[in-house]
């Protein structure tokens, strides 16, 4: 989300006559852009304010912001930051950006953190910060109406509302257009994506669906799934088009039910196994990726072991694992006690990290002697006489590449594996 919402800040000041630079040193203006979900990525921004802060001291008209969940949720605390941050701009008031630098260069703290129900930026052509020309991310909603207990976004991103349709099929046949081969669909919560005019109503499967049939060479990916909406009728969906990716980003969070419930997710573990097993009977070929919490409030030893067994029983291809962070203002933070240690929530996380490095390695070891269409996104990290790419699993794929470029698909048959990686030769 933070990549989409960069893309649409660097249009909107290029269209006011700014340029980017690859240089930090040469800037004259340095936006940072920012998440709040949880504390550690808060702290890498005061960190980063810190590191800048000689760029500050050099040059007295350099102008720094931050903008995003961050700007919103610590507004006051960013102005105060010993006269580092000049401009502060919520993930609703990027528009304003280029007014907002005026200000700055007036001499004044230049601040919009005002949540918007309409903002969803759908006329910004966003400028593609990514380097390979192939994959983008395309932002199809903003805001999230689920109230997780633990989350932030709700309060800092606003409320849940669908960009127009039409206008997310002019950015992806752009894109298309311009050589791009793979985009992501992004919301916080995809499955409630939901477009009504005029009387008609336009939901995710369908928008997927439109997606799709731009053209049979553009792969498509969604994140993310929110496992109390994902339905049949868009896992058929899925499997009715071979250019949707066969790749599912399901967060369960947690396999405990006591635990979802006071988190707020809105399922049952028997609920989230239901969904798993949909998926594995409508879509043979997919791969499922979670993201765990660990020693949420009141979380007992078989609530972990219930996680655990969760993670176990989907075989999970790979996961986002992390300790629970209390973020102010969420109803955690308000009415429950942040009672389970650092030192048990390590141990606890070091158990499910441990677990999904083997049921990783358990899964590739099962794609050796099998052949994938990998789409060729460049040279590999290590060789430039090998290229990588990803399977529609999204898993990465690293194989001899003469006489291929990126943008290509390409046939390769799965010889070994790493921890990370499939290692292969095109066919």
């Amino acid at each position: 989300m933070n990549v989409a919402d960069s893309e649409v800040v660097v249009s909107i000041l290029s269209d006011a006559g700014y340029e980017p630079t690859d240089d930090i040193g040469n800037a004259g203006l340095i936006l940072i852009n920012t998440c709040s979900i949880r504390d550690n990525a808060e702290q890498r921004i005061w960190g980063r304010l810190k590191a800048i802060s000689y760029l500050k001291k050099r040059k007295r008209d350099l102008k720094v912001g931050i903008i995003g969940c961050m700007a919103e949720r610590l507004k006051e605390k960013l102005l105060e930051t010993d006269k580092l941050v000049d401009i502060v701009v919520g993930p609703d008031g990027y528009r304003s950006l280029p007014a907002l630098v005026t200000e700055a260069e007036a001499g004044h703290k230049a601040v919009n953190v005002l949540l918007s129900r309409e903002e969803t930026y759908a006329d910004i052509s966003p400028v593609r910060m990514d380097k390979n020309g192939v994959s983008s991310f395309v932002s199809i909603m903003r805001g999230c109406n689920n109230m997780c207990s633990y989350c932030v976004v709700p309060y800092v991103r606003g409320a849940e509302r669908s960009r127009n349709p039409e206008s997310i099929l002019g950015e992806v046949k752009e894109l298309f257009n311009n050589g791009y081969r793979e985009v992501t669909l992004l919301g916080q919560n995809v499955d409630s994506y939901n477009w009504e005019s005029n009387g008609k109503i336009v939901r995710f499967s369908e928008l997927l669906e439109r997606v799709a049939v731009i053209s049979p060479l553009l792969r498509v990916r969604f994140s993310t799934s929110h496992p109390k909406d994902i339905s049949d009728e868009l896992l058929y969906m899925i499997a009715k088009h071979e250019n949707i990716c066969k790749h599912i980003h399901l967060p369960a969070q947690s396999g405990s039910s006591r635990i979802l419930n006071l988190m707020n997710r809105e399922y049952t573990r028997e609920w989230y196994m239901d969904r798993v097993n949909a998926i594995h009977k409508i879509i043979p070929e997919c791969s499922l990726s979670t993201d765990m919490i660990t020693g949420f409030c009141t979380e007992t030893e078989k609530d972990h072991k219930d996680s655990l067994s969760l993670m176990e029983w989907a075989g999970f291809d790979f996961a986002y694992m992390f300790k629970y962070s209390e973020r102010p203002g969420t109803k955690a933070a308000r009415k429950y006690i942040d009672d389970v240690s650092e030192e048990i929530k390590s141990e606890r996380l070091r158990e499910m990290i441990d677990l999904q490095s083997r049921l990783s390695a358990k899964s590739k070891k099962n794609d050796r002697g099998k052949t994938y269409e990998v789409l060729i996104e460049g040279y590999s990290k290590r060789s430039n006489e090998h290229l990588s790419g990803r399977t529609s699993q999204n898993k990465v794929v690293v194989f001899p590449g003469i006489g291929l470029k990126k943008g290509e698909y390409v046939k390769v048959l799965i010889e070994r594996t790493t921890s990370a990686t499939l290692i292969g030769k095109s066919i």
